[in-house]
């Protein structure tokens, strides 16, 4: 991996995604071989086929990588890319004839268990019955009573396996269902209350609006009055202003007041 990282990032990633793949397959085939029920079978030799796929595409992505590079590479490099992908390819090739063996190993096993016998084994059986005494067919029938006996026992577990997988099913797809509702809940909920918060904004800005309009009415009024104090203030004859009501009586009607005490005084 080390030489590949030196020619490119990209090889040496694939590279090790695709060791790890035939590490994982290494180890799924050796717990294949110490399962003995069925159904588990099936389902391992299910998740190995899978990683195969896996590894198949790599080794695709290592052959389209090769090819970008293989005319900046010298012939020494490009040959030893493509015997890693020969290796790659045949170590490949032997784990998906294991998984052809172990696949027609488990369609006997189902056939035999749900079919029978094949004539050629019933044939083989009569002509072994024939040439034995009758304490060894006794024997030989016991044996074959308790083969039926343990078939039958796969076959419940089988069925009991299959129980369990389809209320383990269905308790999920409940479990989504419930989930799903609730989502669909928490989506009205939140669809009215951006509905409310929007009528909301709305008669908010509408009470800014008139506040607004207040303030400005007030802000003019008070702009008004301190002008006309202003200018009574700076020219307190002006005639053109009429006097504003709390800053005294006009000036007219103070001094005829005082010409009315002084009057009387004398």
């Amino acid at each position: 991996m080390d030489d590949l990282s030196r020619i490119s990032n990209d090889l040496a990633q694939i590279d090790g995604q695709i060791t790890d793949v035939f590490r994982a397959l290494s180890n799924g085939f050796q717990k294949l071989e110490k399962i003995k029920e069925f159904s588990r079978q099936s389902r391992q030799l299910e998740d190995l086929t899978e990683k195969m796929r896996d590894c198949k595409r790599l080794i695709k992505e290592f052959d389209k990588e090769v090819k970008v590079l293989e005319d900046r590479l010298d012939r020494g490099t490009n040959k030893m890319l493509n015997d890693k992908k020969q290796s790659m390819i045949k170590e490949l090739n032997s784990y998906v004839a294991l998984k052809k063996k172990y696949a027609t190993n488990i369609e006997n096993k189902r056939i035999e268990l749900f079919e029978g016998p094949s004539d050629g084994q019933v044939e083989e059986n009569v002509l072994l019955a024939s040439s034995m005494t009758n304490e060894q067919l006794i024997n030989r029938g016991h044996q074959m009573m308790d083969e039926t006996d343990q078939a039958i026992d796969r076959g419940k577990k089988i069925v009991q396996e299959t129980l369990n997988i389809g209320t383990e099913t269905a308790a999920t797809l409940k479990s989504q269902t419930e989930q799903m509702s609730r989502v669909v809940d928490e989506l009205d909920s939140i669809h009215f209350s951006m509905k409310r918060a929007s009528k909301l904004a709305k008669q908010l800005g509408r009470q800014i609006a008139t506040d607004k309009c207040i303030m400005m009415l007030l802000f003019f009024i008070v702009i008004g009055v301190i002008a006309i104090v202003i200018v009574k203030l700076i020219n307190p004859n002006n005639q053109d202003i009429r006097d504003i009501p709390g800053l005294g009586p006009p000036a007219l009607t103070r001094r005829l007041l005082w010409d009315h005490i002084v009057n009387e005084q004398f």
